[in-house]
């Protein structure tokens, strides 16, 4: 009697159903009447309209029936009609229709599915859903529109971004199924590939579907920091992913490694990590200890553990520990020399088909978001094409605490690059450093000295305290990498430009002549203008200056020179006085004390004047101006110095150049720009006019 009428009340509360069950679920069969009863009241039905059946619709409805269970724990009916006996005339009466299954939502056809794409449980789960969600589930064709999704969520959710190689698949319904869940606290989003891909550091199109965690909520560079999950794609994995993703990143013990307790609900299947802080590395160690912790995330739980606790008994020869989540698991004591060794006891997984490429650059990514900032595609090129290799470091000398002071006083140029190993954009910049080293080894440049310090090792130095009694010319240094460049008895030089080798190149090469240079005769100043310092620099047209004075002691003159100094490495400088400077004044009717501008953009030689400085910040700000272009074009290169300029930009966009009248209405457009520019006058100066070629920049 109770099977009765449990069977009464299921089918009472599906209104009005023939009953077909089976081990596997039950498919409910509508009236006309029970359709148009569902249709309007509310709910979400998904129905097929039976008209003959055949081998293929047979396979279908047992697929159907299967994918009922499923669905109605998202509160979705799954039902037929048989059109035989119930006529519907908008479905059952057209020739087409037993091709199809629609989903009805809010009284009214919502979507319909052709049979091609529903064909199992997996994927009428999936698509069912993803139609559902259609307005929660972004997809995304290009890293544009991922840019776009992500600077509208920064502050306010993380993202949950889902690779599927196909639609329709076990993966696609595991990502559905979790965003049904979740679609209220993360912003899910699904790509199919292309340059989404690259951006997240899959350089070739792979057959295994992934999820990236996009830690949005709490990010404030422009793109946000990606966690990616390294278990295959499941509900069950992406639930625990995602619970992963709301543990600490770093947290910070003062007892023993063993002492520690095991970690609760959700975690407790997670593996343990500690790494050891020393009183005076301690800000070091914690920045060591979140770079590895971004590296780990969702893989394991990392803990910083103090050794000033003297409950902290563990013998200082370890430098890390971990424990697995098994019953009775012991705490593992290590003595690491590198701690890519960690990486690589929690990371290789085996039987896992992730490749070693993708995983290389999914890493490269975690290590933009430690730096705070995006690395440039020369940095991200350099950390892949690297892995793996020892670096060699034989054309750079490295530096100690013993032997720095005695380095940099006996050379006439020292490069000096500070850097931590554990830190990817350093190892990235100390590969290109070394290259730009063997250049100057090969090209027998005797007053050029490329040297590094290991800040992780060489502490002291780095923190500027002082050497015996010789103290430390340069303040302690709090980023890195950093590259500064000493002279004796001159001041410290910071480089600020690309990470890269040909920029570090150039500027090493614009730095090594006197600044300013005395020009004495016409054929110093002919030499100056249109000369290069080096035959490298043949097809490079660098900035210059000359300052013209009266006299070597005019009262302008040491601004001038300070002025210059700051601009080393970028602008060559020269100093012009008495007889020959009185003469260009005259051939330019400008009165001395003069500084003559050479923007490297102008084709013509005349220059800008500036004629009236104070201070050497003044004439620093009205030399940035002479030398920049009325209408810019912005490039990867000198995005980072125009934006220094704190004024907003006012870009064009030019398009791609088919053919020759693209060409022309391209010019047409920068010509059309300039006049703005003119025509703006005061309120233009606000802005940063420029333009940008979609097809030739990077940006």
């Amino acid at each position: 009697m109770w099977m009765h009428v449990t069977l009464f009340l299921l089918c009472a509360n599906a209104g009005g159903c023939t009953d077909m069950f089976n081990t596997s679920g039950v498919l409910l069969e509508f009236t006309a009447v029970d359709f148009y009863e569902k249709m309007h009241s509310g709910k979400t039905v998904f129905i097929y309209f039976e008209n003959q059946v055949s081998p293929t619709i047979s396979l279908f409805l047992g697929e159907l029936k299967e994918s009922a269970d499923v669905l109605k724990d998202y509160g979705i009916l799954v039902g037929k009609i048989n059109c035989k006996r119930e006529t519907v005339p908008s479905y059952c009466m057209k020739e087409t229709v037993h091709n199809s299954a629609f989903l009805f939502r809010g009284g009214k056809e919502f979507l319909s599915f052709d049979l091609d794409t529903v064909f199992d449980v997996n994927s009428i789960v999936s698509e069912v859903l993803f139609a559902i969600l259609r307005d929660e589930v972004k997809y995304v064709h290009s890293d544009a529109d991922l840019l776009v999704l992500e600077k509208s969520v920064r502050g306010k959710k993380d993202i949950v971004l889902g690779y599927v190689s196909s639609l329709g698949t076990q993966e696609h319904r595991s990502v559905m199924e979790t965003a049904y869940v979740y679609g209220s606290k993360y912003q899910f989003i699904l790509i199919t590939g292309g340059p989404v891909l690259k951006r997240l550091g899959v350089h070739r199109a792979s057959l295994l579907s992934r999820v990236w965690f996009l830690h949005c909520r709490t990010s404030h560079t422009d793109r946000c920091p990606l966690t990616p999950m390294r278990t295959p794609l499941s509900t069950l994995g992406m639930h625990t992913f995602l619970q992963l993703m709301e543990a600490p990143l770093l947290s910070e013990v003062y007892d023993d490694p063993s002492a520690v307790p095991k970690p609760q609900f959700p975690y407790q299947q997670t593996p343990q990590v500690f790494l050891f802080s020393h009183s005076e590395t301690e800000h070091l160690d914690r920045d060591t200890a979140n770079a590895l912790a971004w590296k780990i995330r969702g893989v394991a739980l990392l803990m910083l553990v103090h050794r000033k606790s003297p409950t902290v008994k563990t013998p200082v020869e370890y430098n890390a520990a971990y424990r697995l989540p098994d019953k009775g698991s012991d705490v593992k004591y290590l003595t690491l020399e590198n701690l890519d060794e960690l990486l690589e006891l929690f990371l290789q997984q085996e039987g896992d088909e992730m490749e070693d490429e993708e995983l290389e650059a999914e890493e490269c990514n975690i290590n933009e978001a430690v730096s705070n900032g995006e690395l440039d595609d020369e940095i991200a090129a350099s950390l892949y094409v690297n892995r793996g290799h020892e670096m060699q470091m034989d054309s750079i000398t490295q530096l100690t605490s013993d032997d720095f002071p005695d380095a940099v006083a006996q050379s006439g140029l020292t490069v000096v690059l500070f850097y931590l190993k554990w830190d990817a954009v350093s190892m990235a910049l100390l590969s290109s450093f070394t290259e730009v080293g063997e250049w100057f080894a090969d090209a027998d440049i005797a007053d050029v000295h490329m040297s590094a310090v290991d800040c992780g090792e060489w502490t002291d130095l780095c923190a500027a305290q002082p050497v015996g009694f010789l103290p430390i010319s340069f303040k302690p240094i709090t980023a890195f990498p950093s590259i500064l460049l000493f002279r004796p008895q001159e001041p410290i030089q910071e480089y600020r430009g690309m990470l890269g080798c040909e920029p570090l190149h150039r500027f090493i090469l614009l730095s090594r002549p006197a600044t300013p240079q005395l020009l004495s005769n016409q054929q110093d100043v002919t030499s100056f203008l249109h000369g290069v310092p080096h035959p490298e620099l043949t097809d490079y047209n660098p900035d210059r200056m000359v300052g013209l004075f009266r006299t070597q002691i005019h009262s302008g003159v040491p601004v001038f020179n300070e002025a210059a100094k700051s601009l080393r490495g970028r602008v060559l400088s020269a100093l012009l006085t008495d007889v020959l400077a009185q003469e260009w004044a005259a051939d330019l009717s400008v009165n001395l004390p003069a500084v003559l501008v050479f923007p490297s953009w102008r084709v013509h030689t005349q220059p800008s004047v500036l004629s009236l400085f104070s201070s050497v910040d003044h004439l620093l700000s009205e030399i940035d101006a002479a030398l920049l272009h009325v209408l810019p074009e912005l490039t990867v290169e000198n995005l980072p110095s125009y934006l220094s300029l704190g004024k907003a930009l006012l870009l064009l966009f030019v398009g791609e150049e088919e053919d020759e009248i693209g060409l022309r209405q391209n010019k047409m457009l920068l010509e059309e720009m300039r006049g703005v520019v003119q025509l703006g006058g005061k309120r233009i100066e606000r802005y940063l006019t420029c333009w940008i070629h979609l097809q030739a920049a990077d940006v």
